[in-house]
């Protein structure tokens, strides 16, 4: 028999079980669907924290106040040493390879305008944070470096605020708000940044001048975090042996002793983040491709049963002068063509199902190109690796045994 005549026979034996070919293959289209939805959320959620990284900005760092110790013993479980605005200060004079400092002084308190209230972050910063942390603006504009030291009542808002009073940004502006009963005026809204996988909402809050809220609103210098932008990411460990050389110092701790401050780099905290996303992605693949297992023992089942009934057309054909090469690659050809063609239809149906999730549902996703790839090579692997132990068992038979078979 030539090759394309055996192919052709192969393809009739499929058509005249239309339905049973269907079933058998539809392990095989919800094992590769499944693997590339499953694979596509991962990677959606790998590239909404790399875009995270580089919206919250590579270069950052995160400076927090630490527990008070003495022989290595926290004095009083719970109290915080205080990061004050001197600090915050003496960084921007004194340490090298650092670009930016941000003080932020934080509280959460309730703002009012036209008769609706809402608790929300208020950030005592100074005119620099947008330009730091990357942010541009819907509407308006960031205070002055002379409407802080002027302790005026201005304040720019974070973009969900607008939709907590349902009002439109850009009409916000000039428009009044209470904040702990003072009025401020709106000066400007912020673009969205999205929330920062677990680390709060940062369009959640109201930005006012740093001595507004020093003198007028929250009446302490004690910040709750420092920002620096460090010159450039490979100066990032240079910059954070500076930030604790300079802080040390202004702290008076001994050599030896215990820093009473904590520095976090952002990309390290969402780097960790990625590598959690990551594993989460291998597992969900490695879940769904056990779909594709059983539907490869699925194809082998029914490839054995159809050996078992089309013994006697077996007989006949080696009778004929069918060689054991030729009944083999038939039936080999049956299990790859099931395969294959269910792993393109199981290719459409992941995809479909990646847009439908993101669309319907709102979860980032990315169809891997690459994993599509492995998916189809894996289902004809599947189809070649179960289709060999009944094909093989087809072309063992003895003619006479099998012509001879009720």
């Amino acid at each position: 028999m030539l090759i394309g005549e055996i192919i052709q026979v192969a393809l009739q034996a499929i058509r005249a079980n239309k339905l049973r070919s269907f079933l058998t293959m539809l392990g095989i289209i919800i094992g590769v669907g499944a693997v590339i939805t499953m694979v596509a959320l991962g990677s959606g959620a790998q590239k909404s924290v790399q875009e995270r990284i580089a919206a919250l900005g590579p270069t950052l760092l995160s400076i927090y106040p630490g527990q008070a110790f003495r022989g290595g013993i926290a004095i009083d479980f719970g109290a915080r040493v205080s990061l004050t605005v001197a600090d915050a200060d003496t960084l921007a004079a004194n340490a090298r390879y650092v670009k930016a400092v941000v003080p932020e002084l934080t509280r959460n308190l309730q703002i009012k305008k036209a008769g609706q209230n809402a608790n929300v972050n208020i950030v005592g910063t100074t005119p620099n944070y947008p330009a730091v942390k990357n942010y541009t603006f819907t509407a308006g504009r960031m205070f002055t470096a002379g409407e802080n030291e002027g302790r005026r009542r201005v304040a720019v808002l974070g973009s969900a605020i607008p939709d907590m009073f349902n009002a439109n940004p850009g009409g916000m502006i000039g428009q009044e708000m209470q904040i702990r009963g003072i009025p401020f005026e709106i000066i400007g809204v912020l673009s969205s940044k999205g929330s920062a996988g677990g680390f709060g909402n940062p369009d959640e809050q109201v930005l006012i001048p740093l001595q507004t809220a020093r003198y007028r609103i929250m009446g302490t210098d004690r910040l709750r975090t420092i920002t620096v932008d460090a010159a450039n990411v490979n100066q990032m460990t240079l910059t954070m042996i500076e930030i604790e050389r300079v802080l040390r110092k202004e702290h008076k701790i001994r050599p030896g002793a215990d820093n009473d401050f904590q520095i976090r780099n952002q990309s390290d905290i969402l780097a960790t983040f990625q590598q959690t996303t990551e594993t989460f992605t291998y597992l969900l693949a490695g879940i769904a491709a056990v779909s594709l297992l059983v539907g490869g023992i699925g194809i082998m089942n029914i490839m054995l049963v159809s050996v078992t009934e089309r013994t006697r057309e077996i007989g006949v054909r080696k009778a004929l002068g069918a060689t054991r090469f030729n009944i083999l690659f038939q039936f080999l050809v049956e299990a790859l063509v099931l395969c294959m063609v269910g792993g393109i239809i199981g290719i459409l149906f992941g995809s479909l199902g990646a847009v439908a999730l993101s669309k319907i549902a709102h979860w980032n996703t990315l169809i891997n190109f690459f994993s599509i790839l492995v998916a189809f090579f894996f289902s004809a692997v599947v189809g070649l690796f179960f289709g060999i132990w009944p094909a093989r068992r087809a072309a063992a038979m003895d003619p006479i045994v099998a012509l001879r078979y009720e």
